[in-house]
């Protein structure tokens, strides 16, 4: 799927895309505990969206690797759209 066909409450998405530019990791206390996140700006040739780090993903992924992503889900957080990878999702990371 490409970046510009994603819309909010997408559900089992698969993407390809080129990680542009990784923001500062924060770390944070969700229901499940203390947690670790980062958000990170992944494009395609058709667009850009921001993808959402969680824990251990923060550490495997630097500007400019390539991902892959298969099972992630979409939403929309303070108006702008993200891509989640969920628990049974998975990403795996080019250098």
């Amino acid at each position: 799927m490409k970046i510009a066909e994603l819309k909010a409450g997408m559900q089992d998405v698969d993407l390809e895309a080129t990680v542009k530019e990784k923001g500062e990791t924060k770390q944070i206390t969700t229901k499940y505990g203390p947690n670790r996140v980062s958000n990170a700006v992944i494009e395609d040739d058709s667009g850009s969206v921001k993808l959402t780090l969680w824990g251990k993903q923060v550490d495997q992924v630097e500007e400019g690797d390539k991902i892959s992503i298969k099972g992630a889900y979409t939403k929309e957080w303070n108006g702008e759209l993200q891509v989640n990878i969920g628990r049974n999702g998975e990403m795996k990371v080019e250098r």
